[in-house]
């Protein structure tokens, strides 16, 4: 596993200079697409599979009609290493629909990729291509947060450089002005609430250390691969398109998760309403920002979120809630805000992942360090809960002759090297001999 750990990081490096590599280069495959050539995370068709029980079967995802937009040509997806199309367990190896046999279908929706799991038991409940490559927009400010949010001392007080503002023109921006100050937490609201860019480029720059926001980009990205999102690759803190910059539905629940358990985020997450602080020396004036997420004030149980959107990613969002003393989070890509925003194309896999089953999964999310921690893992050891887990083991789980071949070839080695020895002193003794 690290072996494959250092490939991941190595195409990841080489995604963010822009370098297109063949799928050989790590050993895996281009991700299935159904849609339009070199679409990431394309619409998924009749070719979409789920596996159950060993059998592959054609169910594409429930798909509702948008109006047809101009959007950029999407780049081509980074290869895939095969092993994490399978992270989280077999039944998220598609890129169609994965849902627990036996129950209702969840609601057509315009995202190309999405994914509901269980905040608390990490249990996936159901995907549409959850391991399918998208751009991820500003719901990337998550992986921001989850990287330096425990890092950052909120009472600090920060002024705001003429390199932070620089943000594409026409973005979106809180409103910091070059020489303000300002405390963490503020630009922290600014991010969260307004999904302010020159608010990201400042937070990732006072976690950056000597490197600056270069090496808060770095440090998200480090922070990514520990919590097993191996399909998520930033080139911006704020999520504004760059060349190699990549996500996955799973890889945002995963982040989502670490989010969602700090109560300092929870707080941020679910604040309305906030003041930006009068900069006298710059003669601006104080005003109040609000927060975009629109499922905090109209969804019963919401607990926050983020929503995010370029021309090349188009809309995306993460939001979860509780209901019954049950948290559960939602992330999409890809999708359009006609016939419903992202926001409600959230709610309502929401309201549909609520009404399944406490029991119901068709894997589960990785845990923080997982795999680091476990270099000998194999695909099958990180299956859904429930599964049997093979021991850790050098050779086949069960048996195999590759274990005894290295025991004999050891056994040989040492016979042979006795044998130098023996033939060595035998030589010296004769030499000494009168």
């Amino acid at each position: 596993m690290r072996v494959r750990l250092l490939a991941t990081t190595a195409t990841a490096v080489l995604l963010g200079t822009g370098l297109a590599l063949p799928a050989s280069a790590v050993g895996g495959v281009v991700p299935e697409r159904a849609g339009p050539a070199g679409a990431a995370g394309g619409t998924p068709g009749a070719g979409s599979v789920v596996h159950r029980a060993g059998a592959a079967q054609s169910v594409p995802c429930p798909r509702a009609a948008a109006p047809a937009v101009s959007r950029p040509p999407r780049p081509s997806p980074p290869p895939v290493v095969p092993e994490d199309r399978v992270l989280g367990g077999p039944e998220l190896a598609t890129a169609g629909l994965a849902v627990p046999a036996g129950v209702a279908a969840p609601p057509k929706i315009t995202a190309t990729s999405w994914l509901v799991a269980d905040l608390d038991t990490g249990k996936v409940l159901g995907g549409c291509g959850p391991h399918e490559y998208a751009t991820p927009a500003s719901v990337q400010k998550l992986l921001l947060a989850a990287t330096m949010l425990p890092q950052l001392d909120p009472k600090q007080v920060v002024t705001v450089t003429a390199r932070d503002m620089e943000i594409e023109p026409g973005s979106s921006a809180v409103g910091l002005v070059e020489g303000g100050r300002y405390s963490v937490e503020t630009v922290w609201l600014g991010l969260l609430l307004n999904s302010g860019n020159e608010a990201a480029n400042v937070l990732a720059r006072l976690g950056g250390g000597a490197d600056g926001a270069a090496g808060g980009v770095r440090a998200m990205n480090e922070y990514a691969r520990q919590l097993g999102a191996l399909q998520t690759h930033a080139v911006t803190p704020s999520g504004l398109d760059g060349r190699g910059q990549f996500t996955s539905a799973y890889d945002l629940a995963l982040i989502a998760r670490v989010c969602f358990a700090d109560p300092t985020f929870r707080r941020y997450a679910l604040t309305e309403r906030a003041q930006v602080p009068a900069q006298p020396a710059k003669r601006t004036k104080g005003f109040q920002i609000q927060n975009e997420n629109q499922l905090i004030y109209r969804y019963p149980g919401a607990l926050g979120g983020k929503t995010g959107f370029t021309d090349l990613a188009r809309h995306t969002y993460v939001g979860a809630a509780e209901r019954d003393g049950r948290r559960l989070v939602v992330t999409l890509l890809g999708g359009e805000p006609q016939p419903r925003r992202g926001w409600e194309q959230g709610a309502a896999l929401l309201d549909w992942g609520f009404a399944l089953p406490r029991s119901a999964s068709v894997g589960r999310l990785v845990e923080p360090g997982e795999l680091s921690a476990t270099p000998t893992a194999t695909p099958s050891s990180l299956a859904a809960p429930g599964e049997a887990r093979p021991a850790a083991a050098s050779g086949p789980v069960g048996g195999g002759t590759s274990g005894f071949w290295a025991v004999a070839g050891l056994a040989g080695a040492t016979v042979v090297l006795l044998l130098a020895g023996l033939v060595w002193r035998r030589r010296a003794a004769r030499r000494q001999a009168p």
